[in-house]
């Protein structure tokens, strides 16, 4: 079979997943980034078992698990600091076949381009899609350098994804959720004393996260309800200490430490309507370009990952089979992903309607319930997560459990 070519447009997890998933099939790759580096700064990213097992099909998923710090346990609380319910990553790891890991993302998409070969990412070029192509011509993008042609083109362009307004351009963009997030990590040297267990603490109409990274840094993220685009008085980091200055440990200790230039704030936006296809002629939408959702779940990144390698597969089989044209693959990669991104946009949704709840009964009555399932039910919570975290890729080998690197018979 001829070398194939693809093009992904976007160089987040989710493109340079793609991209390298593709190259280990053997495609001839670029990757288009408009930015000027592939450093996004400070903030983490959780991949929870099905995102390792995606990127286990191409070896990434060993080296990404070495970027983590274990997460033993951790759980929710209350902005007192008393405890709604624990968590245990040994029994996550036993239902989903692997604990969550938490990794900064800057190491993770420096692990992801590694994969590539020299002068595959190029960033500083904007990509812009002249033609989906289709079955009689390949897909053609346009850069500031030329045109560039290529049997099969990713659409890995984010929320705003220019890639998907011209595929589907009547169809309705990601809608404002209401909230607002706000990350960043501090320093090894500026972290609280004593170390720090991993936590989501839920208050009125607000949530703040904790999680530990390796060499000592901490990742913290929070969630508020504030109008789009609203303008913080005194700057983010001010917002933040009026919002959780007197929650619980380490929360304050965390917002002293931090650094007023390193806290990324983004409004949160959720896909308003699934789209009708995530494909159009030769041209293919993963990650938030195709399902944005909110961060409740920790699944963003997870099913930008589970996108690319699905894509791969698919679009790999597909060219072996019909003389080297992906074509074919792509309504299939509609029918396999579409559902099930859909589902956990809603899932993920409605989880964060559930942390942020305003009124003081709505939070009485949810807290309660969780103390008591904590207490009749332990693990309950992690059901959750089932059908999203249990999810197999399509090809082997993956790892079943953490550490462990095990290949199905074929």
């Amino acid at each position: 079979m001829r070398e194939l070519r693809a093009v992904v447009i976007g160089g987040g997890v989710g493109g340079l997943t793609a991209a390298a998933a593709l190259h280990h099939r053997g495609w001839d790759v670029t990757v288009l980034e408009r930015a000027a580096s592939l450093e996004p700064v400070g903030a983490g990213i959780a991949l929870a078992a099905n995102a390792q097992r995606a990127l286990d099909t191409f070896g990434a998923g060993d080296a990404v698990r070495a970027l983590s710090v274990p997460q033993v346990d951790g759980g929710l609380r209350r902005p007192g600091g008393y405890w709604l319910s624990r968590t245990d990553n040994a029994a996550a790891a036993r239902r989903f076949g692997g604990p969550v890991v938490v990794a900064h993302r800057a190491d993770v998409i420096a692990l992801l381009a590694s994969r590539l070969p020299e002068g595959a990412v190029r960033t500083g070029v904007r990509g812009e899609l002249a033609d989906p192509g289709g079955p009689d011509r390949p897909a053609r993008v346009t850069t500031p350098g030329g045109v560039l042609e290529a049997e099969l083109v990713v659409g890995a362009d984010g929320i705003h994804s220019a890639v998907r307004a011209a595929l589907f351009p009547g169809h309705p963009a990601p809608r404002y959720t209401g909230f607002t997030t706000w990350r960043f990590v501090v320093p090894a040297a500026a972290a609280p004393q004593g170390g720090t267990t991993a936590h989501e603490t839920w208050g009125p109409g607000r949530l703040w996260g904790t999680v530990p990274l390796r060499d000592g840094r901490v990742y913290a993220y929070a969630q508020a309800a504030a109008p789009a685009r609203a303008q913080s008085p005194g700057g983010e980091l001010a917002q933040l200490r009026r919002l959780f200055g007197d929650w619980h440990h380490p929360v304050p200790e965390l917002l002293a430490a931090a650094d007023p230039a390193a806290v990324l704030r983004n409004d949160v936006h959720s896909a308003a309507d699934p789209l009708p296809a995530y494909h159009h002629g030769r041209v293919a939408l993963l990650g938030d370009a195709a399902h944005s959702m909110t961060p409740n779940l920790g699944q963003g990144g997870c099913q930008a990952v589970e996108d690319a390698v699905v894509l791969a597969h698919l679009a790999t089989e597909a060219a072996t089979v019909h003389g080297g044209d992906p074509l074919p693959a792509l309504p299939r990669y509609t029918a396999e992903r579409l559902p099930r991104t859909t589902a956990v946009v809603r899932r993920s949704a409605r989880v964060g309607r559930l942390a942020c709840l305003s009124s003081r009964s709505g939070r009485l009555l949810r807290d309660a319930a969780l103390v008591a399932a904590d207490r009749f039910a332990p693990h309950l919570a992690l059901r959750g997560l089932d059908g999203v975290a249990d999810w197999h890729p399509p090809v082997h080998p993956y790892a079943a459990q953490t550490g462990t690197r095990t290949k199905e018979a074929p």
